[in-house]
């Protein structure tokens, strides 16, 4: 007897901003996200400010060398208080000097009256800038607005052991960008953890790959692209950096393409990681944020410039080849004739996520 099919999901699940804004109080806001690595932040004082799903974020490195995360928004009237990235020993807004230490905690509001004797009127300690949960793992920073989700590592499952031996929290940030694509955020997690497309839409690039898919536990699911050698960089030629030492035989079998639920993929390869992390704007709009590391060791060699740019040659003309094919998908959905069709054996995956998806949705 057939296995019964499997369908996808229903066309309002990519073309519906009524879905869209379920998905975000659901799923996005009480998920962990991803901010980037620790290294990218090396000295106290350093800061990057990001979009979030749940608004603007400051994520910063503090005096104690912590890595903190808060709310982009001044307690006296909302204002944005930092953008990009840099370095400062306080946090000023721009707009009526209210400021800040790096913990978050107010040092001065101009005018503002003390309290009275009994503690009453307006107190620093009660305008500090709003937390946002940030905690780490393998080198990884990340960030979540739910103050009752589980932590990061509960999330993770055995994600972490089944990557321990790729040692991430020993590499170094060297490379990132950040593309709009004009599609469902969905569209890009689908597309990321099967391997059925390759053939077609990346064939002048990476061409055909085999794949199996890996049992997991947590919030997270895996296919593993079977290979060799690393499939980093393009071409016949094998990649350039050595293989990360103690790799476990499993992980040497070939590059883990994992998804953290709902839209974090950390590609886990021989030699480096790279990450595709995907951020929700609109129904119909998401950014997505590509970026890699690599052992310390390698990242210090001489000739590193110019054989690491060979991956990211790789990465990006990947992610954009990606890209195009997911705004044509996108298009294609609008009509009002689509219908969900049957996923292939080789898309299991896909079928996983469905599921975790749905249980947050109700």
């Amino acid at each position: 007897m057939a296995p019964a099919l499997i369908l996808s999901p229903p066309t309002s699940w990519y073309t519906s901003a009524d879905h869209f804004a379920r998905e975000m109080e659901c799923v996005h806001r009480r998920s962990w996200i991803l901010f980037g690595r620790a290294d990218e932040l090396p000295k106290p004082g350093d800061y990057r400010a990001i979009d979030t799903v749940g608004g603007p974020v400051i994520v910063v490195r503090g005096e104690d060398g912590a890595i903190r995360a808060f709310a982009n928004t001044c307690r006296h009237r909302g204002s944005l208080l930092l953008s990009g990235s840099g370095n400062r020993r306080a946090i000023a807004c721009p707009y009526h000097a209210w400021s800040y230490r790096l913990d978050g905690s107010l040092i001065g509001a101009p005018t503002m009256p003390p309290a009275g004797p009994g503690g009453e009127g307006f107190r620093k300690q009660d305008w500090g800038l709003h937390p946002v949960r940030c905690e780490q793992w393998g080198g990884f920073v990340f960030l979540n607005f739910d103050h009752d989700a589980d932590d990061l590592v509960s999330y993770l499952g055995d994600m972490a052991s089944t990557l321990a031996s790729h040692r991430p929290e020993d590499m170094v940030t060297t490379w990132r960008i950040e593309l709009d694509v004009r599609c469902n955020w969905k569209l890009l997690v689908e597309n990321a953890i099967e391997a059925y497309h390759t053939g077609t839409v990346h064939a002048k690039t990476v061409g055909a790959q085999k794949s199996v898919e890996l049992n997991t536990t947590g919030n997270w699911v895996c296919i593993q692209v079977l290979s060799d050698t690393s499939i980093a960089v393009l071409g016949e030629a094998p990649a350039p950096f050595p293989t990360i030492a103690g790799l476990s035989d499993e992980a040497k079998r070939g590059t883990y393409f994992t998804m953290l639920m709902p839209a974090i993929q950390l590609a886990c390869a021989q030699d480096c990681i790279w990450w595709l992390d995907v951020r929700p704007v609109a129904v119909d709009r998401s950014v997505l944020t590509v970026g890699g590391c690599f052992p310390r060791a390698t990242a210090a060699l001489p000739d590193f410039p110019r054989h690491a740019a060979l991956y990211y040659d790789r990465w990006e003309r990947v992610a954009r080849e990606d890209a195009g094919m997911l705004e044509v998908q996108q298009v294609g959905l609008s009509s009002i004739a689509h219908t969900p069709g049957p996923l292939s054996p080789r898309e299991v995956a896909l079928a996983q996520t469905y599921r975790w998806l749905e249980e947050r949705l109700g």
